[in-house]
Order: C-alpha cells, then sequence, then structure tokens
C-alpha cells in the first residue's frame, strides 16, 4: 500500500503534536500545596502568660512550633523556620531562663529533604516576625528571599536586642535578598498567597494568607493570637509591643476570614496543629 505524500505529513504532523502534548503534561507545574511542619514545641510553665493582660494562673500547657511549606507552580514558600534544629541534638529539650523548655523531633531541614527539597531550593521564606521560635533556622536560608516588614528589621536589629530576638539565629540577614515590606504583598501576583500586615504582637508582625482551590482559604496567625480563645475574645498578652494594633490587626483578620469563609489556624494552638494533615500529607 502506498501513502501519498500528503497523508504522510499529515501523520507526521499529528504524531508530532500528540509528543508536544503528552511532554507539556508531565512538565505541568505542580498543583497548589500547603504542607504543615513540626518544627518543635515549647513546654510552657504558666499559660496565663499568654492570657490578656498576662495574667499568671499557674497552668502548664504545650504549644507545637509549626512551620509550613506552600508549593506554587512558581516556587515554594516557606512560613517561619521555627526553633533552631540544633535543639534536636537534645532529647530531653532546652531550657529557658525564663521558664519554657524548647523540644525539636525531627529538623526543618530534615522534612524539606522528605519533600526533595533542599534550602537552596525555597524561592521564599516569610517570616512572620523575628522571634526566636519563628526565626530559628533563618541562617540556612541566605539563597532564599527573605519577605519581612521593614519595620520588625528594624526593631529586630536594634541594640539591645527585644525580648524574644536572637540576633544569631538571623545574623546573614545582610547577606540574605531580603525584601522588606510596608503592608501587604501579592507573593506570586495571582491572589493565591498574600502577606497581611498584622502589627501588634511585633511592630512589624505579618500573617499569611492562602486561597487553595479545594480548601478554600486559610489564615496563618504567626503570633497574631497565640490561643484560640485569645483569637475568640480578642485577648491580648501583655508583652504584645502594642494592645491597640493587636485589636486592630484581629479585627481586620476577622472580616477577612468571614467574607471568604475562610479558616484562622493559630499556628501555637494545640487543637489547630492537630487539625491539620500530619506531614507529609498537605491541604491543596
Amino acid at each position: 500500500m502506498r501513502v501519498s505524500p500528503s497523508l504522510l505529513l499529515s501523520l507526521l504532523s499529528f504524531a508530532g503534536g500528540c509528543a508536544h502534548q503528552t511532554a507539556a503534561s508531565h512538565a505541568a507545574p505542580p498543583e497548589l500545596r500547603l504542607y504543615t511542619l513540626d518544627c518543635g514545641r515549647i513546654d510552657i510553665h504558666d499559660m496565663g502568660f499568654f492570657a490578656d493582660g498576662s495574667q499568671p494562673n499557674g497552668q502548664r500547657g504545650e504549644m507545637p512550633v509549626p512551620c509550613f511549606l506552600i508549593r506554587h507552580p512558581q516556587g515554594a514558600l516557606l512560613w517561619d523556620t521555627g526553633l533552631d534544629d540544633v535543639i534536636a541534638q537534645s532529647p530531653d529539650g532546652v531550657a529557658d531562663p525564663i521558664g519554657p523548655r524548647y523540644f525539636v523531633q525531627k529538623t526543618l531541614l530534615a522534612q524539606l529533604a522528605q519533600l526533595g527539597l533542599k534550602p537552596s531550593d525555597v524561592r521564599y521564606v516569610g517570616f512572620s516576625h523575628l522571634h526566636a521560635d519563628h526565626a530559628g533556622n533563618a541562617n540556612a536560608f541566605t539563597g532564599s528571599t527573605w519577605l519581612l516588614q521593614r519595620k520588625e528589621l528594624t526593631w529586630a536589629t536594634a541594640t539591645p536586642a527585644p525580648l524574644g530576638v536572637d540576633p544569631a539565629k538571623f545574623s546573614t540577614w545582610r547577606e540574605a535578598k531580603v525584601e522588606p515590606l510596608d503592608g501587604d504583598r501579592d507573593v506570586f501576583g495571582d491572589g493565591s498567597v498574600r502577606i497581611l500586615s498584622t502589627p501588634g504582637h511585633t511592630p512589624g508582625h505579618q500573617s499569611l494568607q492562602v486561597n487553595l482551590p479545594r480548601t478554600g482559604t486559610l489564615v496563618l496567625s504567626g503570633d497574631l493570637c497565640h490561643t484560640r480563645e485569645n483569637w475568640e475574645r480578642h485577648g491580648v498578652p501583655g508583652f504584645n509591643t502594642s494592645r491597640e494594633e493587636t485589636l486592630s490587626s484581629i479585627n481586620h483578620v476577622e472580616t477577612l476570614v468571614k467574607d471568604s469563609k475562610g479558616r484562622f489556624v493559630v499556628q501555637h494552638a494545640l487543637g489547630d496543629f492537630r487539625a491539620l494533615p500530619v506531614f507529609p500529607s498537605y491541604l491543596e
């Protein structure tokens, strides 16, 4: 059977098109995913420290310290870097002179490796603020772009260092690609991941809004609220830098969550942490 030149060209063109489509499907970018990483825990000797006005009540408690990895077609964003991975070398934890005890069971870098990621693969690192339990592994990400409120960096690098800030944890900030922010930031330019300026806990505190295609809207608190009760009752610990700014930020985020029919995740609340998929499972 003879095949005419025109038919042969058509068949080759069709085959080429199929090959192109197959290659394109293999090269398709990953869907938007949100992973919750266990970046330590804090044993608290008196939870009253975090209640409205910081009134001691003698009640002991436990606070998880999560980090979050958002995989986006344009790159990965790590939200907070947790407690310093070096704490994992001390199975009995590390005591803080003012009372809390810090534990790390599995390092942040080991969890990223489970996802096939090295620190250099993380495009953005967003810090809710620069307290040591949120910026403990910052120095591992000098190749990433740090998303920080300008006010936060100015405040955290002052001398003497503010309470709760350990400048050694983020000492490489001058070498990193710091993008100083002066308000909200649409990280990828498509509305899927937005940094929200929520000052009050610290002068440049920020929270993260993630709009997932299946799950819907989540807002990751940072330390806008430390407990579920503080979120529900608008409680403000006495150590926050501004009670007025904290309440204004809570009101703003509360409206956003209500309007979007979203979900507010109190990062340090054990119930909120346990309600999220256990790593390496994810939300999408």
